[in-house]
């Protein structure tokens, strides 16, 4: 017996001693609340959803100090459904982030797996409710490839130079016989120097297949924060070229139209624009936004949303939020007001929340 304690006691210490050599954490983050959407054809509901303000998210990430300033590194974040249980992505694993890499303090980052597009990344810096609630800027914004997420792809970010940095991603199609159907490119470059802050990101993703010929989606971004003494000021402007360039959340003809809206609609050339403020108030935080969609094509379908909310911090690590969005839709067009999760299903809406960080 004391044999057997001295051997599961050496075991423990082994265990433990490699497990020291490696630096991982558990996060996550929990968002539930309500939503209150009108103005579509099968009358007003009211959901209780998950995500609402952000995506609710288990994850695991890590680091190994390998001396000289380099480390391995890993990220697996799984998105939940706070009010069924269910997976989220589409019951994906891992389906927000998955990914290993190695980083260099000097040479920056290189990582592989599922990560965030560039694109998609400067167009979340871009909105003061961080692509979430009603008045999530991705009712207009186009979320590029997979809900801004890129799918066997290779990234690089660079170390910070006199407030520069840059990032690099490619998404092979992985199609047979064909090595530009279905793949993506994107990169940002930022400036940081508070107050302000830039960010121009671009994003080409091939729309090939197998048996189509459907060219690329275009999308170049330029955003800017300034930080005021009493507010922060959002400021943005996108071009989309190209077929899928510009996408509806919800395709499933909400508003009834006799012609049924659908993505491959959205063909030529749009522009995006985007005006928002943020005003902290001690523990309080009042928000507001508007974007507006210019389309090129002949159908002239635009549409403007405007977004008004507060939060409330709690604590460090909760905070609690109230949305209201309104969306005008024109000539047709048929966005509708979703949030971080949920597409939505109409053009006046109501979110209101809890969100905790762990």
């Amino acid at each position: 017996m004391k044999k057997k304690l001295m051997a599961a006691a050496a075991s423990a210490a082994i265990s433990q001693l490699a497990w020291g050599q490696s630096n991982v954490t558990v996060y996550g983050m929990l968002d539930a609340g309500l939503a209150f959407e009108s103005g579509n054809k099968a009358g007003s509901i009211t959901k209780v959803g998950s995500g609402i303000a952000g995506g609710s998210r288990l994850g695991f990430k890590g680091t190994e100090d390998l001396g000289g300033g380099t480390k391995a590194l890993f990220v697996i974040e799984s998105g939940l459904q706070v009010d069924t249980g269910a997976s989220g992505q589409g019951g994906l694993a891992f389906g927000r982030q998955s990914f290993v890499g190695i980083s260099n303090e000097q040479a920056g980052t290189l990582t592989l797996g599922r990560q965030y597009a560039p694109h998609y990344l400067a167009t979340v810096f871009a909105d003061p409710f961080s692509s979430g609630t009603s008045a999530d800027e991705k009712n207009l914004i186009t979320a590029v490839s997979d809900g801004g997420r890129m799918s066997n792809s290779i990234k690089y970010a660079s170390p910070q130079w006199k407030g520069f940095s840059g990032e690099a991603a490619y998404s092979a199609g992985e199609i047979a016989g064909d090595s530009t159907a279905g793949r993506a490119a994107g990169f940002a470059i930022a400036y940081d120097a508070a107050p302000l802050s830039v960010r121009v990101a671009w994003h080409n993703k091939n729309n090939d297949t197998t048996t189509t010929k459907a060219g690329s989606a275009r999308n170049t971004f330029l955003a800017a924060t300034y930080a005021f003494p009493l507010a922060k000021l959002y400021l943005a402007y996108g071009i989309n070229k190209g077929l899928f360039s510009s996408t509806l959340r919800n395709s499933a003809n909400p508003y009834g139209y006799a012609e049924v809206p659908t993505a491959a609609s959205l063909t030529d050339d749009s522009t995006d624009a985007l005006v928002g403020v943020a005003v902290p108030l001690g523990a309080h935080t009042l928000l507001a936004s508007w974007i507006h969609k210019d389309d090129k094509t002949a159908a002239n379908r635009d549409a403007d949303q405007l977004g008004l909310g507060y939060r409330y911090t709690l604590s460090q690590r909760t905070n609690l939020y109230a949305v209201y969005a309104r969306m005008r839709n024109k000539n047709g067009a048929s966005y509708t007001l979703g949030n971080a999760s949920d597409g939505g299903s109409g053009d006046r809406a109501v979110s209101m929340g809890m969100q905790h960080a762990f």
